[in-house]
């Protein structure tokens, strides 16, 4: 079990893998963590946004909407491989999920299929929204992807993780396509080889 980083430690983390990070706001206390607990932490969640252009990828992910409200992540990782911080601490971006593939991540070995929604992500996951349409055809830019990666990796490091605690959306809740585009296990190889 892991409690989580501090906000500084994290931002100081996300540098020191190369990345350019934009603190949006008062992004250390912007949280949900009224709504339960935030920790112990097992992993990494990766997912799309849905969305195209920075401000309102970035503005939605932060504020959130009426029937979600924000942070909707820690991280918004843009086209441009930027990471802009909207939030720290309980966000709304893994939802109810499967425990088995929390006890997967945890023991950082293959997941199983994702066939429940019985465990609460949102306490157990650091999560990054990744701006990309998720049809399938939105291009993920090098840059972008090599950021995701780094950012992934930031975290392990720090946790002393492999790049088997990093899921996607899509391996831990029944019915999410996120991140679409690319394999999973392609994007572990990534973080990875990062983390060596």
């Amino acid at each position: 079990m892991a409690a989580p980083m501090s906000a500084d430690r994290f931002i100081d983390a996300l540098r020191n893998e190369g990345l350019t990070v934009v603190e949006v706001g008062a992004w250390r206390t912007h949280n949900r963590n009224h709504k339960g607990p935030w920790g112990p932490v097992h992993g990494v969640m990766i997912h799309h946004t849905v969305t195209r252009g920075t401000a309102y990828t970035v503005q939605l992910c932060r504020d959130g909407h009426e029937a979600l409200p924000g942070p909707l992540c820690h991280g918004v990782i843009t086209k441009d491989g930027r990471v802009h911080l909207v939030g720290y601490g309980r966000a709304n971006h893994a939802g109810s999920g499967d425990r088995d593939v929390l006890a997967a991540v945890i023991a950082e070995r293959r997941l199983p299929p994702d066939n429940e929604r019985d465990t609460d992500g949102n306490r157990h996951f650091y999560g990054f929204e990744c701006e990309n349409l998720g049809d399938g055809r939105d291009p993920w830019p090098t840059v972008q992807l090599d950021a995701m990666a780094r950012a992934a990796a930031a975290v392990c490091r720090v946790h002393g993780w492999t790049e088997r605690s990093v899921i996607g959306h899509l391996e831990w809740q029944p019915g999410k396509p996120d991140p679409r585009g690319f394999t999973m296990n392609s994007f572990r190889t990534r973080v990875g080889e990062r983390l060596k």
